[in-house]
């Protein structure tokens, strides 16, 4: 599976199969994991076999068999956030590539407990975590927004990479599936924001991964 197929089939999941991440499979993952807190200058940390990190009353309530996750962390600068949204696109749609679903929480988890399990440095600020194996379903298809409501291109005739870049966006895990983003286009030149919110930084990282993936990063260049 190709990272743009990885995006039309990954949905959120909060149902799982009693199903242990194999040893290959977590190495792949902690492999992928490292490279990205290298390049990013973050720290997320995959954690298997514990459901400590959801909240009680969420596993009680609305999920099944959540015992792995990654835990997304960092040191606390400013740009931290939307480094995390976007090293935790590129781990979801991976993992989507190797037959495991995900589901991204960002409030409803036991920061303490993530703490301790995934190892995270007392300094580091912890920012969400990501649930992660074998769902007992794909999930469904999220409403969506039309492109038109989320992009606009300053020109004659949209190319072909923006509309796709658009599209994959368009695809992309936000809070409450609000899509408050706006993709904005000049010749080659593009600029993402998206709407203030308490997730709204996560989500410019995770929009501009989806959009790069999408739009194939040789085709422009961000202002």
């Amino acid at each position: 599976m190709t990272f743009d197929e990885a995006i039309k089939a990954r949905h959120t999941v909060k149902v799982y199969k009693k199903k242990p991440i194999p040893a290959d499979v977590a190495k792949q993952l902690n492999e992928r994991i490292k490279a990205l807190n290298e390049g990013l200058d973050v720290f997320m940390s995959l954690v298997t076999n514990d459901s400590s990190a959801l909240n009680a009353a969420y596993r009680i309530a609305m999920t099944k068999n959540v015992n792995n996750y990654i835990v997304l962390s960092g040191k606390n600068e400013k740009d931290l956030e939307e480094k995390l949204g976007y090293g935790g696109a590129d781990i979801m749609l991976y993992a989507q590539t190797l037959g495991l679903n995900t589901w991204w929480v960002s409030g409803t988890f036991n920061k303490g407990n993530a703490r301790e399990k995934g190892g995270i440095p007392g300094t580091n600020l912890i920012k969400g975590i990501i649930i992660i194996g074998y769902g007992e379903n794909n999930g469904i298809p999220h409403k969506s927004k039309k492109p038109s409501e989320v992009s606009l291109y300053n020109g004659r005739s949209q190319p072909f990479w923006f509309i796709r870049g658009v599209g994959a966006a368009l695809l992309a895990p936000t809070s409450l599936n609000r899509q408050a983003f706006m993709i904005r286009c000049t010749g080659d030149k593009v600029s993402i924001s998206c709407d203030k919110g308490p997730y709204s930084d996560l989500e410019l990282g995770i929009i501009k991964y989806h959009f790069e993936i999408g739009a194939g990063r040789e085709n422009f260049v961000y202002e």
